[in-house]
């Protein structure tokens, strides 16, 4: 069995933005809940609100799983650890280039559109990874351990910067 296969989990590390939305649906849900003594009718609002913030809430808690397997890269969003979403899937034959995020090679790939999947850490290793698929260019950030590079190296080394 010649199978290659790694997964690698990343959580996603929480931005300024995730603290202000975090504080924003705080202060909503305690105003709705400060309505109730105004309009003491009013009681299914805080109800909804509350129910919509948690909701929400749960939503900024994100962990990024890759997969690859035998040329086949698949990355899937993991929500507060129990809703998967597949956000990426691509195979090695359509990968144009891997190479580091800050790498000049990328230069050429400025119109494609960005895809961040990685941990947004300053201390991470980033990587893009360039995809033609259907005739668009994808430009993927992420973080791909050692396995996950040298895997596609083994495949399409012409393709992979180190």
């Amino acid at each position: 069995m010649n199978d290659f296969y790694t997964e690698q989990l990343i959580k996603k590390q929480t931005s300024t933005k995730d603290l202000v939305t975090k504080a924003v649906l705080a202060a909503f849900a305690i105003v709705s809940v400060l309505t109730v003594f105004i309009f003491p009718v009013g009681l299914l609002i805080p109800i909804v609100v509350i129910a919509l913030v948690w909701f929400l809430m749960t939503r900024l808690d994100v962990e990024y799983e890759y997969l690859y397997i035998n040329g086949d890269l698949d990355i899937d969003k993991i929500m507060h650890k129990s809703k998967r979403k597949r956000l990426f899937s691509a195979n090695v034959k359509e990968v144009e280039i891997l190479a580091p995020a800050d790498s000049p090679q990328l230069n050429q790939y400025q119109r494609a559109r960005v895809l961040d999947l990685s941990s947004c850490s300053k201390d991470g290793r980033k990587y893009a990874l360039v995809v033609a698929s259907n005739g668009q260019l994808t430009k993927l950030i992420f973080e791909p351990n050692d396995t996950i590079i040298e895997g596609i190296s083994m495949l399409a080394p012409r393709k992979v910067v180190r």
